[in-house]
């Protein structure tokens, strides 16, 4: 007998657990790039908060990069220079490692049609790890071939020499 009361217990719940599912599920056909709004549990701390966004922006779309070559100084800078875009925004990012053991400082420019030019000091550590910097993102004007690129690295506060310039459309070195 319980046999019986047991197997009739799992009629049930598979009764009221099959809907549930089906119906947390979607229906039969709907896409899956279209989600569903999820509802909070709880209501927001303050009725002016607003409800965080999905997904980041941006996210889904393609990056372009076009970049110089890999280049490193005698003295010990090595960088690559890129400009990149994305949707209708362009900006500039510089790649580089300080291997110099003193902390330096780059600026980059992005120079765009109609002699727009962004510009960004960055201050480059001494330590001996990858680091980036790039310019904030502007919308792009013309083509994203009209824009360019420049880091140039030197001795912080300008009191040395240049010691490397990466742009975006250097030509790979050559050997003779």
């Amino acid at each position: 007998m319980n046999l019986r009361l047991l197997a009739l217990a799992g009629v049930a719940v598979c009764a009221v657990a099959l809907p549930l599912a089906v119906a947390s599920a979607g229906q039969v056909g709907e896409e899956a790039a279209s989600p569903r709004p999820s509802v909070s549990p709880r209501p927001s701390a303050s009725p002016d908060a607003k409800a965080p966004s999905p997904s980041p922006p941006g996210l889904g779309l393609a990056t372009a990069a076009r970049c110089g070559p890999e280049l490193t100084s005698p003295d010990g800078i090595e960088a690559q220079t890129c400009v990149l875009t994305q949707g209708e925004r362009t900006w500039a990012r510089t790649y580089y490692r300080n291997t110099t053991g003193g902390a330096l400082d780059a600026v980059l420019s992005l120079m765009g049609p109609g002699r727009r030019t962004v510009q960004i000091r960055c201050a480059v550590g001494a330590e001996d790890e990858p680091g980036s910097c790039e310019t904030p993102r502007a919308a792009t004007r013309g083509a994203p071939a009209d824009h360019t690129a420049v880091a140039e690295f030197a001795a912080r506060a300008g009191e040395g020499p240049l010691l490397l310039r990466s742009g975006s459309n250097s030509a790979a070195p050559t050997g003779s």
